[in-house]
């Protein structure tokens, strides 16, 4: 589908951090446009479960964001700065906060 096709945005949360859970999104990061994803914690909840050391709580917090570009960037097999850029530059126009 042409990128002028697509009329949404796609948030990927730490579910891509689950090695049984992820898989099917794993393999779909691909396909998503760089200028639709979108990464976030879903903070309280979904905390990345590859995450060392867990919290004791279990709670997810945003702190935690680093683990989920690292996740994305392995799919995409992309460094994790390009892929910070990428989603920062669509957070930013989808939320219009001026760099």
């Amino acid at each position: 589908m042409p990128i002028s096709r697509w009329i949404c945005n796609i948030g990927i949360t730490g579910w891509i951090c689950d090695d049984r859970r992820g898989t099917g999104l794993r393999a779909l990061i691909e396909r998503i446009p760089r200028d639709r994803l979108m990464i976030e914690t879903d903070a309280p909840f979904l905390t990345p479960r590859d995450l060392v050391p867990r919290p004791r709580d279990g709670r997810n917090e945003p702190a935690f964001l680093p683990q989920v570009l690292a996740a994305v960037a392995r799919a995409a097999d992309r460094p994790a700065a390009s892929v910070a850029d990428d989603t920062t530059r669509t957070a930013r126009a989808f939320f219009g906060i001026d760099e």
